[in-house]
């Protein structure tokens, strides 16, 4: 078996290499314009004979000469300031590389993933949301580049599985954190964790009131797999059906870091959606999937990653204790 990931070099899809790899997959191409993934989060895979790392850009084309099973597009900016930073680059990503990804799938006969989000909701009137619902998108406003690129991804994907029958799949992917997120990026994990750790003030938006379902990356990228071994259309929703709202976050981090970092509110960004948790029903049923991961355990993984790179020297206490607290000595 052999199969390609588009965005492989980023978060999500470095992880997804490398559990295909673990998998016992022949050959695994990942192909990165790294406009958002980095080299270093596929490094270690560099040394793997059975890894390719290919650097191009899908919106332009996907040359691949030995046989495809599976191709899993995970190509695109995925968090907000990444995506109104290139919000040109996020629509044609969504277009052109999935048209291209698509292309590449019928023209070898593989399984086709398409990684779709939560955001196709937008600002959800129904909740929790299951994948029946047809969402509250604002076509106009400044995250309409991401939300309307990936409405239209689905829409495509689904064309293609009528007119061109493409064995094709959408999950559609909620909140997600864990090891190899970017400092920088924008999205609520790593910026409360990178805050707390360095002591700075941990910034809330809004009044903090507003939810989001957290799935740690393993427990999602299990889910993936899953969808690669049956023939469903979906879409199927991914995620942690555990709310939270962004204040509770945030003191949760604070407590886990052992931090004094102070949590000041900040404007609530554009049409940021005011609650956010998946129906994961059909999950269940048609992929046997349910995250794993207690929110307190990812939390620490991802607390105890980012701390290493950042050289704080870290005391993990044993997992099993009911009062275990990850503690920090910070020497910047």
């Amino acid at each position: 078996m052999r199969a390609l990931v588009t965005g492989g070099a980023g978060f999500i899809g470095s992880h997804l290499c490398e559990r295909l790899l673990e998998a016992g997959y022949d050959h695994v191409v990942c192909v990165d314009n790294f406009l958002t993934g980095s080299r270093d989060n596929v490094a270690r895979l560099m040394k793997n004979p059975r890894f390719q790392l290919i650097s191009s850009d899908v919106t332009h084309g996907i040359v691949i000469d030995d046989q495809v099973d599976v191709v899993l597009h995970f190509a695109s900016p995925a968090s907000p300031a990444d995506y109104l930073r290139h919000p040109l680059a996020t629509l044609r990503v969504g277009a052109e590389g999935t048209r291209h990804a698509l292309e590449l799938a019928v023209e070898h006969g593989a399984r086709f993933v398409l990684a779709s989000t939560s955001e196709t909701y937008g600002d959800p009137e129904v909740h929790p949301q299951p994948e029946s619902y047809w969402g509250n998108v604002n076509p106009v406003g400044p995250r309409s580049c991401y939300d309307e690129a990936k409405r239209y991804a689905e829409a495509l994907t689904m064309a293609y599985r009528r007119a061109r029958g493409a064995n094709a799949g959408i999950v559609r992917i909620f909140n997600t954190f864990g090891p190899r997120m970017r400092p920088g990026d924008g999205r609520v994990v790593p910026t409360l964790v990178c805050q707390a750790l360095g002591g700075t003030p941990m910034t809330v938006t809004g009044d903090g009131s507003q939810t989001r379902s957290l799935c740690y990356v393993d427990d999602l990228v299990d889910g993936v797999l899953r969808m690669l071994d049956v023939t469903e259309a979906g879409p199927v929703n991914l995620g942690n059906p555990h709310e939270v709202t962004m204040l509770e976050l945030a003191r949760w981090i604070r407590t886990l870091t052992g931090s004094r970092s102070e949590i000041v509110q900040v404007p609530l960004p554009a049409d940021d959606p005011k609650r956010r948790r998946p129906d994961i029903t059909r999950a269940g049923a048609l992929l046997g999937w349910q995250p794993r991961t207690p929110l307190e355990e990812g939390l620490l993984r991802t607390i105890e990653w980012f701390a290493a790179r950042g050289e704080v020297a870290l005391t993990v206490p044993t997992p099993a204790s009911p009062e275990a607290r990850l503690a920090v000595d910070i020497r910047r």
